[in-house]
């Protein structure tokens, strides 16, 4: 599964494309220079199920660890799963 990344200024997005269309979407914005805020996660019905959020959240856990950023996640599915992985919490903010 490859989880694609783009950035425009301040905000960015994690996603998975199927045929050109995005099948799953995570969004953030950056707070300051050291911290990005995740605040929407999104996947398609017709993949829910085979952890493509979770995907998600671990290409923005790579991304923020590989820049020294810290990790505020406002989205409910990302903060549940915040919550769930421990090895996560040394960029949790």
């Amino acid at each position: 599964m490859n989880i694609q990344h783009i950035e425009n200024g301040a905000k960015g997005e994690f996603y998975y494309e199927v045929e050109g269309q995005k099948l799953g979407l995570m969004t953030y914005n950056y707070a300051g220079s050291d911290k990005i805020i995740i605040d929407h996660t999104e996947v398609d019905e017709s993949l829910k199920g085979q952890g493509v959020g979770y995907k998600l959240v671990e290409a923005s856990v790579d991304f923020a660890r590989g820049n020294n950023l810290k990790i505020m996640p406002l989205c409910p599915f990302a903060n549940a799963v915040f919550r769930k992985r421990s090895e996560y919490q040394d960029i949790r903010f």
